[in-house]
């Protein structure tokens, strides 16, 4: 049986594109309430909106999904208010669960925590050993910090907190808006905004030949509650599916999978970002048993096919 069967739980984020999943997974876990703040009601940056957040919902465990993210764009336009309010809610989130004497705290990490140069496999061990990659590295160090705070606070006051890094995510439901999404989504539509149009060629960023590893969501949000679940030490757990494929290579597939024949234009004015990402997951396996499932290529093909079906018809929100 789960542990998480008759517990109140908190989703920050639960709203979003991996929070609904996650939330559709620990219904399976037989929780007995799930509670996802929207930020209208709870803007999290502010410790009073937390406080109240905690008072409300009376939680268990708390699974810290809520971001502000983006892809590299974003992250070069907005490096101050990233590193700012992805540090204030996590931080104030972990203080206000020990106050408030909770069970469990999961902090979700991010990729771009780890050191630009990292060896191939990245090694959660490897996590301290350089600086991030500089396009994102206020990101990645706001997010790091709940990793430092969350051992802080085991070892200070024995609160339960745990630290996940998950890599890329993609799939349906994805943020397709252009000034925010990532490479899928923001590959795949480029591609249909050129089907529609009737031109011969798209234009990628970079020079194509960094690498990526890719996780579909709903992969990670199995590996997420499982964890929550299963998982209680200090050390940091990549999730991850274990493999890594060039962006040229991705764009190409991409194209291929939505019947796009024109040409991919690099513009190489403009950053790859990383140069290599992919993870070492045997932590996640051993310690919770945790397997990505599903392959890239299918994963693109439901999230193509849920752009084309859906995704397309809705309207970006900011």
């Amino acid at each position: 049986m789960s542990n998480l069967a008759g517990k109140r739980v908190v989703v920050t984020g639960g709203m979003g594109f991996l929070g609904k999943n996650v939330v559709r997974k620990l219904e399976e876990h037989r929780c007995h309430e799930i509670f996802v703040p929207r930020s209208r009601d709870y803007d999290l940056v502010r410790m009073e909106a937390v406080e109240r957040l905690y008072m409300d919902a009376r939680p268990d465990a708390v699974v810290h999904l809520a971001a502000r993210v983006g892809g590299i764009g974003a992250n070069m336009r907005n490096p101050g208010s990233f590193f700012y309010e992805n540090l204030l809610m996590g931080v104030q989130l972990i203080e206000q669960g020990r106050l408030h004497g909770i069970e469990k705290f999961v902090a979700i990490g991010t990729i771009c925590a780890y050191p630009k140069f990292t060896p191939v496999p990245f090694k959660e061990d490897d996590i301290w050993n350089g600086y991030p990659e500089e396009t994102n590295a206020p990101y990645g160090l706001a997010k790091k910090m709940l990793l430092v705070q969350s051992q802080a606070y085991r070892q200070q006051y024995g609160f339960n907190a745990i630290y996940l890094l998950p890599v890329n995510l993609y799939g349906p439901g994805d943020n397709f808006d252009p000034e925010y999404s990532h490479v899928i989504p923001a590959l795949i539509k480029k591609v249909f905004d050129a089907k529609e149009k009737g031109e011969r060629s798209i234009v990628a960023w970079g020079t194509g030949q960094a690498s990526r590893e890719f996780l579909y969501v709903e992969d990670a949000a199995e590996g997420i509650v499982l964890a929550t679940d299963k998982y209680d030490k200090p050390d940091p757990v990549n999730l991850g599916a274990g493999f890594e494929i060039s962006i040229k290579a991705l764009a190409e597939l991409i194209c291929e999978l939505a019947d796009f024949n024109g040409t991919i234009k690099w513009d190489t004015s403009k950053p790859d970002g990383q140069p290599r990402r992919c993870l070492d997951t045997s932590r996640a396996k051993k310690e919770f048993g945790f397997v990505a499932r599903t392959d890239l290529r299918e994963g693109l093909k439901r999230t193509i096919e849920w752009y084309s079906n859906e995704g397309r018809q809705k309207p970006i929100q900011r």
